[in-house]
């Protein structure tokens, strides 16, 4: 049984039941119920045929029911009940970034609007801001929310589009007469966010036909040119043409030429070696000065899953994870990590369970027991500290000085200014305590725009205090942007790629977060869980007072 499936129809119901004004116990009970859902770490058809599925904390009896009925027969008549009651453009209204449900109802109630275009033409006519607690900033704020879901609709995010672009490609190969089918395009690329599914095919006769992605059959003599062409970004192709041209060649879109004679490119290595270049990584594939480095000889040992030591940003029981500290480490141990960074949430964020100190001490004297069972595997002691609005951590400093490091994010008051944001991030890490930016513009992809923040300066103060900046491979941030890890990497700071795992599950998400490291060109001496146990902690110790 699909979780996300499972947990989008419970968050869809609960959100209808928001738009409708249900008695808010209700919908929470739906909420929690899809929390539940997404980060459960076993098998959820497993769970809910065994009945252990509705034993768990969360789950009641109606919401039991609709998870139910889904698995059964993969649709909701509680979902759809709602969903001939409550407009269709009311619920696209809550994806505008600021807008809550109280606003959306007080629109439809006042005013009749009932689609996002209605709600366009109120926000420019003046009617919007005439509404009480509304205003004319409000309404500015609600037509730059519009574009932003305009522009959202088009892309999905990489972890979904991979995982469709997956199973496509293994069905088709399972096809009669196919011979090989490759994953291109922007997901092999991975892009954060992706418009297309591309795959380039081999095969027998007519190709399968296929909907909802672009497939390119090819001969197997040309398969190379074929996955180069729907793989790299326009702007590298360009390159590539430019450089066919420069060595007396001609590629096109049906292939490399030398004269009238079509050179045979079966790999992509051939294409690239017959153009005098050094293969290059499709991360790398956007236009840059990838073509440059790959002539010059200068490529890059992108970092790897096997370079990562620590698997670090991860949440437990002790805040508002799923699992215990001992299912964590046995995790870890499974997938060949040498150690956990745990990181719970601190006191300020109350909505998370956030650790008191009561609960700090408790948590430790667990790892030290835990940490007493092995010789080759440790429980760092992290922690993610809230960073206020005056750019202070939420702990006193003898708190902060019991943790081996200290991840400090931005989880409130995301609406201050661009210079107000981007000094409350610098005084952070004026904090010798501080190892860790974490998510570093509280981006969530397709969902809310970055906070205003001079990442230039942040990446330069980093590199003068000594503070790592994360990748957090939470598929719906990858945030450190792919873009500034450059400049990054040139100001000398270090970068930590941290799953930021509530769950089990969670721990694909140091994947995706690899691929963002990757894509921003870094190198396994670039990222900080790189180091082993006593070298990550080496690094958090050397800015604190000593």
């Amino acid at each position: 049984m699909d979780k996300r499936a499972a947990a989008h129809v419970l968050e869809s119901i609960a959100s209808l039941l928001e738009l409708k004004g249900e008695n808010p116990f209700k919908v929470r009970a739906f909420t929690t119920a899809a929390q539940v859902v997404e980060s459960y770490s076993g098998d959820l058809g497993e769970a809910l045929e065994s009945g252990r599925l509705g034993q768990l904390k969360g789950i009641g009896p109606a919401t039991l029911e609709v998870i139910r009925e889904t698995a059964r027969t993969g649709r909701s008549s509680a979902l759809e009940a709602l969903q001939r009651e409550v407009p269709a453009g009311l619920a696209e209204m809550r994806r505008i970034p600021g807008l809550g449900v109280t606003k959306i109802r007080t629109a439809h109630e006042q005013l009749g609007i009932v689609t996002l275009a209605e709600l366009e033409t109120a926000a420019r006519d003046g009617r919007l801001a005439a509404l009480p607690r509304f205003g004319e900033k409000t309404a500015q704020k609600i037509l730059r929310g519009i574009e932003f879901v305009r522009r959202a609709s088009a892309f999905r995010l990489q972890h979904d589009a991979a995982r469709a672009a997956g199973e496509l490609r293994e069905a088709l190969a399972a096809a009669p007469g196919v011979r090989r089918v490759e994953v291109a395009g922007s997901v092999r690329r991975r892009a954060e966010v992706v418009r297309d599914v591309d795959l380039v095919m081999v095969c027998d006769g007519p190709p399968p036909e296929v909907a909802d992605a672009d497939v390119y059959p090819v001969s197997a003599e040309q398969l190379g040119h074929a996955w180069v062409r729907a793989t790299g970004s326009a702007r590298h192709w360009e390159l590539l043409v430019q450089r066919a041209t420069e060595r007396g060649l001609r590629l096109d879109d049906a292939g490399l030429w030398r004269g009238d004679e079509l050179v045979p490119c079966p790999d992509e290595t051939a294409l690239y070696t017959a153009l005098g270049l050094s293969w290059i990584a499709p991360e790398l594939r956007e236009g840059g000065d990838e073509i440059a480095r790959a002539a010059s000889g200068e490529q890059c040992r992108l970092v790897e899953r096997g370079d990562l030591r620590g698997f670090v940003h991860c949440h437990s029981t002790y805040s508002d994870g799923a699992n215990s500290l001992a299912e964590l480490a046995d995790a870890c141990r499974r997938e060949g990590y040498q150690y956990l960074g745990l990181s719970d949430h601190s006191v300020s964020a109350a909505y998370a369970g956030g650790m008191s100190e009561e609960k700090v001490a408790r948590q430790h004297k667990e790892i030290d027991e835990l940490n007493g069972r092995w010789d080759d595997f440790r429980i760092l002691k992290g922690i993610e500290a809230d960073i206020l609005a005056d750019g202070a951590l939420d702990y006193p400093a003898d708190v902060l000085d019991r943790f081996d490091f200290v991840i400090g994010s931005i989880h409130s008051r995301m609406e201050q200014d661009g210079a107000t944001m981007t000094q409350r991030v610098l005084r952070a890490m004026d904090d010798p305590h501080l190892t860790v930016l974490g998510h570093p513009t509280g981006r969530l992809l397709l969902a809310r725009d970055p906070y205003p923040i001079d990442m230039h300066a942040v990446i330069a103060r980093a590199g003068e205090r000594g503070v790592a900046i994360e990748i957090n491979g939470d598929p719906h941030r990858l945030d450190l942007d792919w873009r500034l890890c450059a400049e990054a990497r040139a100001a000398g700071v270090a970068i930590a790629i941290g799953a930021d795992a509530h769950s089990l599950a969670g721990f694909e998400n140091a994947e995706w977060g690899l691929g963002i490291a990757r894509k921003g060109g870094l190198e396994g001496g670039d990222i900080l869980n790189t180091l082993a146990a006593e070298g990550f902690i080496d690094y958090a110790r050397q800015r604190k007072p000593h």
